[in-house]
């Protein structure tokens, strides 16, 4: 006895379920809405294109006033003759008092300014330590240290 085939067996109809295929259109709808990212428009970002607000015409012959970004500060640590000797961006400091007082100015403009401590490879780790210490110690939110071109 021979066992029915499916394939052999005759449909009536082809039946297709539309309702499971539009549920999958709307999670990939909702998918899609949930994981997009919206940017802002750009005629809303903030730009530099006009100093001068309000109504009145602004005069061709006036200078633009220019925004100064605050510089990082490099702090190099130098052994020169057996003794150490600091530069706050390549200006000499004659000591380490001289070197918190002039942190402290620089802290007082702009805390947030990124300090880079750039040790030499004679410097003694605790040198390099005390200028991280006086660093931290004026106010400075993020030090740094600068790595060689080896690395």
């Amino acid at each position: 006895m021979r066992k029915p085939s499916v394939f052999t067996s005759r449909r009536s109809e082809l039946d297709i379920k539309m309702t499971p295929m539009i549920d999958v259109v709307f999670l990939l709808l909702i998918f899609f809405v949930w994981t997009a990212s919206f940017q802002v428009v750009e005629h809303i970002l903030p730009s530099s294109v006009s100093a001068v607000t309000g109504t009145s015409p602004i005069d061709p012959n006036q200078p633009v006033p220019e925004i100064e970004d605050f510089e990082d500060v490099v702090v190099r640590v130098v052994s020169e003759n057996g003794r150490v000797v600091w530069r706050v961006n390549d200006q000499p400091v004659a000591n380490l008092s001289d070197l918190k007082r002039q942190l402290q100015t620089i802290a007082s403009i702009k805390k947030d300014a990124p300090v880079i401590l750039h040790p030499d490879p004679g410097v003694s780790l605790g040198d390099v330590i005390d200028v991280y210490d006086l660093s931290r110690l004026v106010g400075f939110e993020k030090v740094q240290f600068a790595a060689s071109e080896s690395i």
